[in-house]
């Protein structure tokens, strides 16, 4: 069941950013604020596989030995 949800006090620069989005984008702020509202709590598992691949490029990866090299050193980081 849908339920209707309200952002109170947005500042107007924040809409009115928001309101060129939406207008980028073809569609209302509703439609808009819904569309961020989902890509947010999107899971990884979601992704398609034109993202996995803006991702794999963002890092700069290149073998499985790179891929490898940036886990350990994710790991390593925390």
């Amino acid at each position: 069941m849908p339920v209707n949800l309200s952002i109170k006090n947005a500042p107007d620069e924040v809409v009115q950013r928001l309101r060129r989005r939406a207008a980028r984008h073809h569609r209302s702020l509703q439609g808009e604020l819904l569309a961020v509202i989902e890509a947010a709590v999107r899971s990884e598992q979601e992704l398609s596989p034109a993202e996995v691949l803006a991702e794999v490029r963002r890092l700069g990866l290149r073998t499985p030995d790179d891929s490898a090299s940036t886990i350990r050193a994710d790991r390593h980081r925390h």
